[in-house]
């Protein structure tokens, strides 16, 4: 039985973090919403409370039933979640004076607390909130302040429940992984042995606990996600397990080709399925950027369907799901209220009457590239950018058609590979903090050309032009979730765009995009 930490997210914004911080020590947690309380067996070693945009003076505020979980189990609290603790236990909530968000300085006040142990004081800490702890609940004592906030930590006597109001899972904190590692190593008693060789012994012993003899189909896409679970399969059923690769005729320039070639030494059973043509036909005259995904998604499927039936005795559908994926579903608020299309199958387990494993399920993506790493998948695969479901088809604004898909191949190919052969000194990589990147390619978390729905006026040699507009993106994130344009070196954008301008025929114009999200989104559509 894996061991892990519960955190209960009462809509913080910031509450993944957590769970990355405590899994960057090789502690396994799990993130379920604050009224979704799980079964609290032996494997829980302790509880965190994430933070909330609520404040617990609200009428509507969050509330959890701590009941068998405080002085029970180790529990800490965080921002929201400390104000929780001190309101439910005899203490006070009060709007602040002074309120504090940004940056502050943290004083430890009790420095042989075992939360505090070895955290320098003074320190930076990242606040947000508006209310403060005026009064300390039953039992309480200050084992740090800034200079606004006497209460900005404290202890209850007798229990191993702890509180913060500032975030230790930020990195503007500077102590907060010694923080966070003090709790789940120290005073939770977590081992901090889940690692990817651990993951992948005991997720191939599950899959074939679970699946048997029986067959199993998996869409591949080529990305990061599908590859490390077709391979984590692999290990577990072998030729049980059959892949199918889609070519729905938007994917960038020798794409198909190219994945089904770097499968072919990894023993994976993979059909191709070229439908490229109808996909194209399908798309005539479609503008909208949902009713794009949604031609896609449903050609996709139907595609699939066609040729899964052609696999006998399959039962199982399974997907690369990964933990984000698994958050956002379940989370506070619910879904998203719109989300993208390509962001889920979206129906095809019901139309296909087939059960559904996901092997990655409990992984972030960073995670899921360092299991294949250590599943030894090439690296071309592993380090490779996010790409959405609907390929270039949301990369071309409004109607996409043969030639404008012709276009934004060429340019997108001369882009990313511009990023590639660009040698830059060593960096940590985009994809994965513990390796490091030597281009401006593995630097990146994503990158491509987007083809404008516009036409400006350009000269080349003695004629007049008006020809289209290719936008070059690159952003730097951690999940997606949040990015920021990546600054890429001049010389490099002149030689890319020049090249763009020079070698794809219909277009004159090259632009970058230097926005983040939010408020832009990383896809255009």
């Amino acid at each position: 039985m894996t061991e892990k930490i519960i955190i209960l997210d009462f809509g913080s914004q910031v509450t993944q973090l957590i769970g990355r911080r405590l899994r960057e020590l090789n502690v396994y947690c799990e993130i379920y919403p604050y009224n979704k309380i799980p079964v609290l067996d032996g494997s829980v070693k302790g509880v965190i409370l994430s933070g909330s945009p609520f404040s617990v003076r609200d009428e509507k505020a969050p509330q959890a039933d701590l009941s068998g979980i405080k002085g029970v189990l180790p529990l800490l609290g965080i921002c929201y979640g400390a104000q929780y603790i001190a309101q439910q236990y005899g203490g006070e909530v009060n709007a602040s004076i002074a309120r504090e968000y940004g940056r502050a300085m943290l004083e430890v006040t009790a420095p042989d607390s075992p939360l505090m142990k070895g955290v320098a004081s003074p320190s930076q800490v990242w606040m947000s909130h508006g209310d403060t702890i005026a009064a300390l609940p039953h039992g309480g004592e200050v084992i740090a302040s800034t200079a606004d906030v006497v209460n900005a930590a404290y202890h209850i006597k007798g229990e191993q429940t702890y509180a913060v109001q500032f975030h230790p899972e930020v990195y503007h904190t500077a102590e907060g992984s010694r923080i966070l590692s003090n709790f789940a190593l120290g005073i939770c008693g977590c081992k901090g042995d889940w690692t990817p060789a651990s993951f992948i012994d005991t997720a191939i012993a599950e899959l074939k606990a679970k699946l048997g003899d029986d067959r199993v189909i998996l869409g591949l896409s080529g990305g990061v996600d599908s590859t490390v679970a077709a391979v984590l399969l692999h290990k577990a059923i072998g030729h049980n397990l059959t892949c199918i690769f889609v070519n729905n005729g938007l994917l960038r320039k020798n794409e198909f080709e190219d994945v089904l070639a770097s499968y072919q030494d990894m023993g994976l059973n993979v059909i191709g399925a070229d439908a490229s043509e109808i996909f194209i036909e399908q798309l005539k005259g479609v503008t909208e950027p949902e009713q794009k995904r949604k031609v896609i998604g449903r050609l996709f499927i139907e595609t699939f369907d066609g040729y899964a039936r052609k696999i006998e005795n399959a039962r199982w559908l399974a997907q690369g799901t990964i933990y984000p994926d698994v958050i956002e579903s379940a989370s506070v608020n619910g879904p998203s209220s719109t989300i993208k299309s390509h962001h889920n199958v979206g129906g095809l387990p019901e139309k296909m009457n087939l059960k559904i494993v996901e092997p990655l399920r409990s992984l972030f993506k960073d995670e899921v590239r360092r299991v294949g790493r250590a599943l030894g998948i090439k690296d071309v695969l592993i380090g490779r950018h996010p790409f959405p479901g609907p390929s270039l088809g949301i990369r071309i604004l409004g109607e996409v058609t043969p030639e404008k898909l012709e276009i934004l191949r060429e340019a997108d190919d001369i882009f990313i590979r511009g990023l590639r052969e660009y040698r830059i000194d060593g960096v940590p990589s985009a994809s994965d903090p513990t390796m490091t990147a030597t281009n401006l390619y593995d630097s990146i978390w994503q990158a491509g050309a987007i083809l404008l729905p516009v036409k400006s006026v350009g000269v080349m040699g003695d004629e007049r032009t008006y020809e289209y507009t290719i936008a070059l993106r690159a952003v730097i994130s951690t999940d997606g979730m949040t990015a920021d344009w990546v600054h890429l070196p001049y010389d490099f954008m002149a030689k890319v765009s020049n090249d763009i301008i020079n070698k794809v025929r219909g277009v004159n114009r090259v632009v970058y995009d230097i926005s983040s999200k939010p408020p832009a989104t990383i896809e255009w559509e």
